[in-house]
């Protein structure tokens, strides 16, 4: 049963990915604001507005949407809403949830380029047409305005932004003050470390970013706020934050020295590293695991432990 707890409204939607569920969010305040919306899916609107029921309340009640970032699964279901439904959240979200041919052009012509620089043979090359598949669950819409860090959301007054970047750029929290909540999005989850995902470079870099080293830069931040509780964008809530993200981050360390002890042993290339992390997810997921092979490599060249090779591909090596 849908109910309402501190001003806010949890609803857990299907989608069609492996995560499951995506947690949306109701918050009361001035404007009656629903954070992130699901994937585009009949099924997902249905359960959405059945679950709006139980409050007394319609889809067309809601006044606007906050993202907290651009994923299909948290964005998708925009597409279901008017058109004059104001829409929030960073900048960054607009090139993923209004992508044109230009940019879909460019984000398959750089991945392109970079899995042959981590030696991804070119039967693999497939995954991006996948990948592009996904964004069939996405959707078509602009951003009514930017929220960034510190920033109070229009119409709810008892909240600001956090920006929490690398599960996507685009990753924004809402924390209350008064009570320490966060709503979170993926920035954080009970059962899972949510994956660090590669990206192009944002508009206006030339470099790519570094998702996992923002991954954990995000989570150091958040121990910086008096965070009581953690609704997140799928699963449970998380009531003892600083103790979860204490075991996350020495969890990845400890992944990274394993594959340093790989690169002690021999150089490898990334696809060779992957294979050896992930010896059976590697093919039916090949881009949620490369992210996080490339992940521990930025991770372990910034604490100063391997070096690489300009090759093609290019390859890795321990100190």
């Amino acid at each position: 049963m849908t109910e309402w707890k501190d001003g806010i409204a949890k609803m857990a939607l299907p989608t069609p990915f492996p995560v499951g569920d995506v947690n949306v969010y109701l918050l009361k305040g001035e404007r009656l604001t629903l954070v992130d919306a699901g994937p585009k899916t009949k099924k997902a609107w249905e359960l959405l507005t059945s679950q709006l029921r139980e409050l007394d309340l319609r889809p067309e009640d809601i006044e606007q949407v906050i993202l907290t970032h651009d994923h299909p699964d948290h964005a998708g279901l925009l597409d279901f809403f008017p058109d004059s439904m104001e829409v929030y959240g960073h900048p960054l979200n607009e090139r993923w949830i209004h992508p044109t041919e230009d940019f879909l052009q460019e984000f398959i012509t750089f991945f392109s380029s970079f899995f042959l620089k981590c030696g991804v043979p070119e039967e693999y090359l497939t995954a991006l047409t996948d990948l592009k598949q996904m964004l069939k669950y996405s959707c078509s819409r602009s951003l009514t305005g930017a929220l960034l860090e510190k920033m109070t959301p229009p119409g709810l007054p008892e909240w600001q932004v956090i920006e929490t970047p690398g599960h996507a750029q685009s990753q924004i929290a809402l924390f209350r003050e008064k009570d320490g909540i966060l709503i979170g999005g993926d920035v954080v989850l009970a059962h899972v470390s949510p994956n660090p995902l590669l990206e192009p470079p944002v508009p206006g870099e030339s470099a790519r970013p570094k998702p996992l080293l923002q991954h954990n830069h995000s989570l150091q931040k958040l121990l910086s706020y008096p965070i009581q509780k953690v609704y997140t964008g799928h699963g449970k809530e998380i009531d003892q934050l600083a103790e979860l993200i204490e075991q996350r981050l020495i969890t990845q360390h400890d992944r990274a020295m394993k594959v340093n002890q790989f690169l002690k042993e021999s150089e490898l290339t990334v696809f060779e590293i992957c294979r050896r992390l992930f010896p059976s997810a590697y093919q039916n997921q090949l881009f949620l695991t490369l992210s996080e092979t490339i992940g521990q490599l930025d991770y372990l060249a910034s604490i100063g432990e391997i070096m690489r090779k300009d090759t093609q591909p290019v390859l890795f090596h321990a100190k």
